[in-house]
């Protein structure tokens, strides 16, 4: 019985949405359970799915909150066009 757990932020795909919606967490989840289907021969009936979605505030990476290290990024970007 193979649980498929998804950490997400919460934030939408699109400037106008604060969350996944559930059209984009349904695809998450007929995903998830395909590829257990189609690698481990996984039924459906028997392969969970979680999808958690986790506040900006409360997400990191490179030793930084996800929000500035996205600003950072891309004021690094900005800068490698500029040159």
């Amino acid at each position: 019985m193979p649980i498929v757990t998804i950490q997400v932020t919460r934030e939408g795909t699109t400037p106008d949405r604060q969350s996944v919606t559930a059209e984009e967490k349904a695809a998450l989840i007929k995903g998830a359970s395909e590829l257990l289907r189609d690698v481990l021969n996984k039924p459906f009936e028997s392969t969970f799915v979680v999808i958690e979605e986790v506040d900006t505030d409360n997400w990191g990476w490179g030793g930084l909150p996800a929000l500035e290290y996205r600003r950072q990024l891309a004021a690094k970007k900005k800068e490698a066009r500029e040159e």
